[in-house]
């Protein structure tokens, strides 16, 4: 496997508020904003509740696992690494191509949402130019230092953090019983018992539960951030730790609020249920307010997202699997080329939505949605199989400065409910298709790493033969 040579490194400049700012700014977006009244309708609100509870508790789980393997060896290539190591290369190859593809496909949509957006105010501006004002200012901030890139986006998610927390506030004030303007509905929370406590059936928190764990998703970047921390034990110990508390109180009570003050059937996800909720207050200009939220929430999805995709392609010339060129950075320490890559498939894939959204387009959206529960799923066998190899070399579990408690069931869970996930996707006509595209690629990916590597040792052999 290649090492990093002097003009490859990533250059230090993470601190642990930008860590943390950076995993609560790629999970806080749409998928809390928008979809979040989605899963109410579909799960009713007990069930909503409880499939974010259960969401809650697996990330929990695949993030201490990361924690273990990042604070032991931190890396900016985070779990294609680790997977790499522990699983094998072509397991490594793999995740970190899904990984790609699920974040450029997610580039793609956010700079069409956002110009989508803006013409709320700029009606007659099409929406392309928007895209492509936006796409200039995401490729200047990850050119930049790490340190430009991670200031930025602690300010987006500072701005997406205290729009939730405003909102657990005037939520808990509307269930008291506070005045409030409007016919907005709260005596003895009974829209959990309004329609049973499971109008939908139970099969359906389940169902949901893959929406939910997309909604999570991104909490792994702080892994990715781990290789370019200045203090990286210390500032991932402190980040995971501070980000799984904020994002179980930020989400299963912003569910529990939601779930408790809009009636199932009036939940979806035609307007944000933030909008609903804000707008039985009183609060001037809400609608205004939180599409400019919404915005900056994918903004920021975008910012990290292009951050995140270029790590992984960098890693990828960094262990051999690609190009070298992809591992080069600039005086800056941003590996530019990586960066430039990502940003490009960024725009085939929003051309492809345009150009062929019922082919192309719709595979890619469906890999990248699949693509966060195997992440997750990795993660958790790759913390296993590092802790039994680590063990068996004589190591001493207590001697690790961060590790997984109650093991091996918290690995063995996350995985568990990761198929459980895969297995409500299944289930699910609307989602089934993803199921249809993953599997053929995830095999494609393992079958053109083969190749690619039996004709490397081909080539290798070749060369050091002597003429006859």
């Amino acid at each position: 496997m290649a090492q990093q040579d002097s003009d490859q490194e990533l250059k230090t400049g993470m601190q642990t508020r930008h860590m943390v700012m950076l995993a609560l700014g790629g999970v806080i977006g749409t998928g809390l904003f928008l979809s979040s009244g989605y899963s109410i309708n579909q799960a009713g609100p007990l069930g909503a509740v409880l499939a974010y509870a259960i969401g809650a508790l697996v990330m929990y789980m695949v993030m201490v696992c990361l924690g273990e393997l990042a604070v032991y060896t931190p890396n900016s290539g985070s779990f294609s690494v680790y997977a790499t190591r522990y699983l094998g290369p072509g397991t490594g190859y793999t995740i970190a191509w899904l990984y790609w593809l699920n974040w450029t496909v997610a580039i793609g949509s956010e700079f069409t949402g956002a110009g989508m957006l803006m013409q709320h105010w700029y009606p007659d501006v099409p929406v392309w130019s928007w895209s492509l004002l936006f796409g200039v200012v995401i490729l200047a901030l990850n050119l930049f230092s790490v340190k430009i890139f991670a200031e930025t986006e602690f300010w987006l998610s500072l701005i997406k953090v205290a729009t939730v927390i405003v909102f657990l506030a005037v939520g808990i004030w509307l269930i008291l019983g506070f005045p409030h303007s409007g016919d907005i509905h709260t005596r003895y929370l009974d829209n959990f018992t309004r329609e049973g406590l499971f109008p939908t059936g139970i099969w359906s928190v389940f169902m949901t539960l893959v929406v939910v764990l997309f909604a999570f998703s991104g909490s792994e970047l702080v892994g990715i951030a781990s290789g370019e921390a200045k203090d990286p034990q210390n500032s991932l110990r402190k980040a995971i730790r501070v980000t799984i508390a904020r994002l179980a109180i930020f989400f299963i009570g912003t569910i529990i609020i939601l779930a408790a003050l809009i009636p199932r059937e009036d939940a979806n996800v035609e307007q944000s249920p933030f909008v609903t909720v804000f707008s039985h207050v009183g609060l001037p200009y809400v609608g205004d307010i939180m599409n400019l939220v919404i915005l900056t929430a994918m903004l920021s999805a975008a910012n990290s997202g292009l951050y995140a995709s270029a790590r992984m392609l960098w890693t990828l010339g960094n262990q051999g699997f690609i190009s070298k060129r992809y591992t080069r950075v600039s005086r800056f320490g941003a590996p530019v080329n990586a960066v430039l890559l990502s940003l490009l498939g960024a725009l085939a894939s929003l051309a492809s939505s345009i150009y062929a959204p019922g082919t192309v387009y719709l595979a890619l959206i469906s890999i990248s949605g699949f693509a966060s529960v195997v992440v997750w799923m990795v993660i958790a066998a790759a913390q296993m199989a590092f802790r039994r190899q680590y063990v068996k070399q004589g190591g001493d579990v207590k001697e690790l400065h961060y590790r997984v408690r109650f093991y091996p069931w918290v690995p063995i869970g996350a995985i568990l409910f990761c198929l459980i996930a895969c297995i409500g996707m299944a289930c699910d006509p609307g989602q089934r298709i993803s199921i249809y595209f993953s599997i053929p690629f995830i095999i494609w990916c393992y079958i053109f790493y083969k190749i690619k590597m039996k004709y490397r040792a081909k080539m290798t052999t070749h060369s050091f033969e002597s003429p006859n």
